[in-house]
């Protein structure tokens, strides 16, 4: 119960962010957006029809379509997050000036709606709109999720190129990717971590000068490298992204010929790894 309180705060906030980007930022400026609230925004455009009314009812239709491909968790949370986006967006419209400069509206347009998208996502909820779209098509045919969520937004955001011109596309592009960041950022946290594989006759003696100069925990395997034909041990670990620098500097002293490869680590969690730097 706490846990579901604690989502339908976050979900609040994160759609109230959402709807004051579009009322306050995006419309005034003459932008448009990703999902549905972008295909929203340019029949508003178009017409003059209450964006909020229409993202409501074509989220309902998409919901209704597709609910079968969302588990069930996220379809409660969707029937909750999608209707109150609307609402908010309803709820907040105004005829308000647009700023002087439209490139400042872009990027704030891109922090609000990013930071508002991340909290509802954090909950394990979604939008309601293109994610849905693009669950069904991965339910049915296999479609890689990521891909097709960026041609539907990208599909939505260029249909409005004869609506709100070249400059005001690209104004929309910018404020997109200042989102998408942010949002980034909502969901993994400011502190990121890597995953660093070093690959080394020497890998024991690297986690050693490792666990004392850098203060964490890393553990070495037993491989058998086919190109060589020999044994050789690899070593795994879990860094700061600031602490990247001076890992390969320890790598390098003891064994300039290791193989390192770093992954971007989106989560860490369990285990017994102690963040002492």
């Amino acid at each position: 119960m706490l846990k579901f309180s604690k989502d339908l705060f976050m979900i609040t906030m994160g759609s109230l962010l959402y709807a004051l980007a579009i009322n306050l930022l995006i419309i005034p400026n003459n932008f448009a957006d990703g999902g549905l609230a972008g295909a929203s925004i340019i029949l508003h455009y178009v017409f003059d029809w209450s964006p909020g009314l229409i993202n409501f009812i074509l989220s309902s239709i998409i919901i209704l379509i597709g609910y079968r491909a969302l588990p069930k968790r996220i379809t409660l949370l969707t029937l909750i997050t999608a209707p109150l986006i609307s609402l908010l967006i309803i709820l907040t419209e105004s005829n308000i000036d647009p700023l002087a400069d439209p490139l400042v509206s872009a990027i704030f347009a891109g922090v609000l709606s990013g930071i508002g998208t991340g909290l509802i996502f954090r909950t394990g909820s979604s939008m309601g709109g293109t994610s849905i779209i693009a669950r069904m098509f991965n339910h049915n045919w296999g479609w890689e999720l990521t891909r097709t969520n960026l041609v539907l937004d990208t599909i939505i955001v260029f249909s409005g190129y004869l609506v709100i011109g070249p400059l005001n596309t690209l104004y929309t592009v910018i404020s997109l990717f200042i989102g998408k960041k942010a949002t980034d950022i909502i969901i993994d946290g400011l502190d990121s971590r890597k995953a660093v594989s070093v690959i080394s006759h020497d890998a024991p003696e690297i986690i050693e000068e490792v666990t004392e100069q850098l203060q964490i925990s890393a553990t070495v395997f037993e491989g058998y490298g086919l190109y060589l034909r020999e044994p050789t041990d690899m070593a795994y670990m879990i860094i700061h992204k600031y602490q990247l620098f001076k890992l390969k500097k320890i790598i390098n002293s003891i064994d300039d010929n290791a193989l390192v490869v770093v992954h971007d680590v989106r989560d860490v969690f369990g285990g017994s790894f102690k963040w002492t730097s």
